[in-house]
């Protein structure tokens, strides 16, 4: 399961330098409907806290990534922790939505 591997590595570098971007302030890379009821004086924080999804997003990536390549079962349980670590992230982001934009769209 190498391809696979080096498929949710890359997947996980692309999600995480958008998360680095976006914690540094970078907020217009999220898309203006998600942030347009933000606060001004919230923008900061906003972007921190999606930011922590996005790396949430990158650890099961790098974690799945993993377990295919060095795992006797690899496959099944590679995507049981892709399948965790997507639905983890996504109530982080859910959370900060609801937080900061008052609600998801």
């Amino acid at each position: 399961m190498l391809a696979y591997a080096i498929l949710m590595w890359g997947i996980a570098a692309l999600f995480l330098l958008l998360g680095i971007l976006i914690y540094r302030g970078k907020t217009e890379l999220i898309h203006e409907y998600h942030r347009k009821k933000v606060k001004p004086e919230d923008e900061k924080a906003y972007g921190q806290a999606f930011a922590k999804g996005l790396f949430v997003i990158s650890a099961a990536l790098i974690v799945s990534g993993m377990i295919a390549l060095f795992a006797a079962s690899g496959m099944a349980a590679a995507l049981v922790v892709l399948f965790a670590g997507l639905f983890a992230a996504f109530f982080v982001l859910w959370r900060v939505q609801r937080r900061y934009n008052g609600g998801v769209f």
